[in-house]
């Protein structure tokens, strides 16, 4: 689901650190990367796995990124730039209710196995995927963001999209925000 993981990670960010200086680049970074990895490995390996939801999708990840930020950067400006890939893959387990999958979610620490997906099979599990109206409901509400930060950040601009590209941020006021 990458437009309601991008989206509902910006907005979610955006209301809740109201920091618009925090770098965009990392913290969609962290959003999309548990998919990036795990999806790949769980179709390849379905018939052993059982599911895409594998150990990105649990907290050690985080915890490592998050620690890994903390010691090897100093307060300010480069932990700042870092500490949104943490958020970000923070805010992928809320989007994707990973609470629900306890064995994924504290991986490794209820066992080495991980919660099944419910079909038998990759293609059973893509087909089920595209049919669930909850992951086009959700993929809507994140393009609907996304587009009205396309339009409030006047990002049809090439200057305002190479600025986006090299600092991480947008130039949209978060107290006009309507995120929530």
């Amino acid at each position: 689901m990458l437009f309601w993981h991008v989206g509902a990670t910006i907005a979610i960010a955006r209301y809740s650190f109201r920091d618009d200086r925090m770098d965009l680049r990392f913290l969609v970074l962290g959003a999309l990367l548990p998919d990036l990895i795990d999806t790949p490995l769980g179709l390849l390996f379905y018939d052993r796995l059982g599911g895409v939801r594998l150990v990105t999708h649990g907290l050690i990840l985080a915890a490592v990124v998050m620690v890994a930020v903390v010691l090897s950067t100093r307060r300010g400006r480069p932990r700042k730039k870092w500490m949104p890939l943490a958020i970000g893959l923070l805010f992928h387990l809320l989007l994707d209710a990973m609470w629900l999958d306890p064995e994924t979610l504290w991986w490794p620490f209820f066992g080495w196995g991980f919660s099944p997906a419910g079909p038998d099979t990759a293609a059973g599990y893509i087909e089920s995927v595209l049919t669930d109206w909850r992951v086009w409901a959700g993929e809507a509400v994140g393009a609907v963001y996304l587009v009205y930060l396309w339009m409030a950040a006047g990002l049809s601009q090439r200057s305002n999209r190479r600025a986006l590209l090299r600092t991480g941020r947008i130039d949209v006021p978060i107290d006009g925000d309507v995120s929530c």
